[in-house]
């Protein structure tokens, strides 16, 4: 697996375009947090749909190597995400932005495939004090995806490598649509082992990448030392007039308070890209899918040959972390002082 190069935007829309990003963020009105649910049963019943990206940044403390209180690095990371447009969901005023020729482009050469289709638009919002680890977004495949598998398994099938015939590639474009403080994007553009590289938030600018092979993360919004508020999994971050937004559960006082200035929000966008129609057609008509039989099967048998297992499988959840050490290599933690490109 290796990362991608990256083509960077400045600007993206243009003036008129870009402040109208700004007021769909405004009348959307109240995104929910991002907070997962555990997998309940199977393949590793008990652990986060992103324990992979969760566990390095409690063991590690994120990419400057931060340490904190375990609960305090989960409101850290749980910020405010709502689609834009997601398969029949389409929020009125994205469609420049879904349709936009000069991301669409940027896709095709990213891959050198010639049909581009996008499929998803989101939002993220993060409040003062807020970051995101460091990752690799979840990947697709024929007959494998997050709708049916667990999200750290198809990560790790994408980082083994014994995939690829059927991996759909996915181009992400990440935008910004204000000047924030803080809460810059860090990729990774020579891969885990090399430095990263931060881009600041600015209006109108965007970077487009294969966010699936290329580690990167949110460094955190400034928050002038202040604590962070007492979030928890079931508030909403909602705008309340003006450039004004509170958090807090629906009905009750608010726990925080802040103006759109304070928060870093971006939007992504999200294309598949095949290389021809017949390609297209076999993902849509599942012509030619994964099963979760043969990923085990696969997986087990490059285990055996890597001398990490045994004639014996062990159970669901510990054969889930074994995939999860194996096959997922994350970037070390920086000196906080360690200058970057």
């Amino acid at each position: 697996m290796k990362p991608s190069s990256a083509t960077h935007f400045d600007p993206l829309l243009g003036g008129d375009l870009a402040a109208a990003m700004v007021r769909l963020c405004k009348r959307y009105g109240a995104y929910g947090m991002y907070g997962e649910e555990p997998i309940r049963e199977g393949l590793g019943a008990g652990l986060a749909q992103r324990h992979d990206a969760a566990m390095n940044f409690i063991r590690t403390g994120g990419r400057l190597g931060r340490r904190e209180d375990p609960a305090v690095l989960a409101v850290r990371t749980n910020y405010f995400r709502e689609e834009y447009f997601y398969g029949e969901k389409l929020i009125s005023g994205i469609e420049p932005f879904l349709r936009h020729q000069g991301m669409i482009e940027a896709a095709r050469a990213l891959f050198d495939r010639r049909v581009v289709e996008p499929n998803i638009v989101f939002a993220n919002l993060l409040v003062p004090g807020q970051e995101l680890a460091v990752h690799t977004d979840v990947p697709e495949f024929r007959g494998a995806n997050r709708k049916r598998d667990p999200q750290w398994l198809l990560v790790a099938m994408h980082h083994s490598g014994l995939f690829e015939r059927w991996r759909v590639p996915i181009a992400t474009c990440v935008s910004w649509y204000h000047d924030a403080r803080g809460g810059e994007f860090t990729y990774y553009p020579d891969g885990p082992e090399g430095p990263p590289r931060t881009l600041p938030v600015r209006f109108d600018t965007a970077v487009l990448l294969d966010t699936d092979s290329t580690f990167h993360g949110v460094d955190r919004v400034e928050d002038g030392g202040a604590p962070m508020p007492p979030l928890r999994p079931g508030m909403k971050l909602r705008h309340v007039g003006g450039d004004r937004f509170e958090v807090g559960f629906p009905g009750e006082p608010p726990v925080a308070r802040y103006h759109f200035e304070e928060l870093r929000f971006s939007v992504s966008w999200k294309a598949y890209c095949f290389a021809d129609e017949a390609e297209r057609r076999a993902y849509h008509e599942h012509s030619d899918d994964l099963d979760r039989e043969l990923v085990m099967r696969t997986f087990l048998e490059d285990l055996r040959r890597r001398g990490r297992l045994g004639a014996t499988v062990p159970d669901d959840r510990e054969l889930a972390l074994l995939l999860i050490d194996e096959y997922i290599r994350f970037p070390s933690p920086r000196d906080p002082g360690a200058a970057v490109t």
